[in-house]
């Protein structure tokens, strides 16, 4: 009786005992694009510094940059754990773990990590981040054994001019089409293969209350290579290219964010702190892409 009313009491007073410090509650939503979004355009410039450390900004709903000013990480927060899209430069890795801590959000509650493509500034970090959080690496087919190794594929347009990373241990395969489910969290995975030949879109739903956008994380798509590969000497290669193309620029899409920022002019959109929706941005985006490509193949042709 006596232990029951000194429970009472003690609640009626809302009595806490301080156990150290409090992390930031991770249903608040934090570093809201209206004040980081400016910020983050102010601390970057024009750099394009793969390893220039960014503040966080909450793009949309649960969807947060936690990458750097010349390289895009991006963070989906879920009811039932967390994912992580591309984990940067080798040194990338550890200002990315900071900007997640910043925002509240435990490193141990991402379950996923997803991959773009197999360069080392946007995957050389994933070996340490999947080693800090414990998270499952999601990629292509002919991504993973790239990341496995570690080492740039032969076939790779840029072979002889990318550096190898750290090797990852890749515990799932997508193909085009597959969807990764985390509880409210819904995925889809788009080969998009021409800048590489693992590279990978994604797409998913972000709802802030009732307002919902679709996010998608386009996939560089440039046609860059080392000094003697040619384009067209790889038809079938092309074709994939342009098919890749074509299904990013017939994609549900309103909000853009690709692996290098600035290929979706990331700081131009952000400076203003206004709401990111451009529903034409992954065709525009595929348009740029398939003139540089055509570009590409002129100058081929005349050499």
């Amino acid at each position: 009786m006596f232990a029951s009313l000194l429970a009472l009491l003690l609640a009626m007073q809302q009595i806490t005992v301080p156990l150290g410090k409090v992390p930031p509650h991770p249903e608040l939503p934090r570093a809201p694009i209206e004040q980081a979004g400016p910020a983050w355009a102010a601390e970057c410039g024009t750099s394009t510094d793969w390893e220039k450390p960014a503040p966080p900004v909450r793009l949309h709903a649960n969807t947060y940059y936690v990458g750097t000013c010349g390289i895009a990480s991006i963070l989906i927060v879920g009811a039932q754990g967390n994912v992580l899209i591309d984990g940067g430069t080798e040194a990338d890795a550890d200002l990315i773990a900071d900007n997640i801590r910043e925002l509240g959000f435990r490193l141990r509650d991402i379950r996923y990590i997803l991959v773009s493509h197999e360069h080392a500034d946007h995957v050389g970090g994933v070996a340490r981040l999947q080693k800090l959080s414990g998270a499952a690496v999601v990629a292509s087919a002919a991504a993973a054994r790239v990341l496995e190794t570690g080492q740039p594929a032969r076939d790779d347009p840029q072979f002889g001019t990318i550096k190898p990373f750290p090797p990852v241990r890749v515990e799932r395969v997508v193909r085009d089409g597959d969807s990764l489910v985390l509880d409210n969290l819904r995925i889809d995975a788009i080969a998009t293969p021409g800048h590489t030949a693992g590279a990978t879109s994604w797409r998913w739903e972000a709802c802030d209350g009732a307002v919902c956008r679709t996010m998608v994380y386009a996939d560089s798509l440039s046609p860059v290579s080392g000094k003697d590969y040619r384009f067209s000497d790889h038809p079938a290669y092309v074709a994939a290219f342009r098919a890749s193309l074509a299904k990013l620029a017939a994609s549900r899409c309103e909000i853009l964010l690709t692996p290098h920022p600035d290929a979706s002019q990331f700081r131009e959109r952000i400076a203003a702190g206004k709401p990111l929706l451009d529903e034409g941005g992954c065709k525009a985006y595929a348009a740029k892409r398939g003139r540089d490509l055509d570009e590409r193949l002129a100058r081929e042709a005349v050499k």
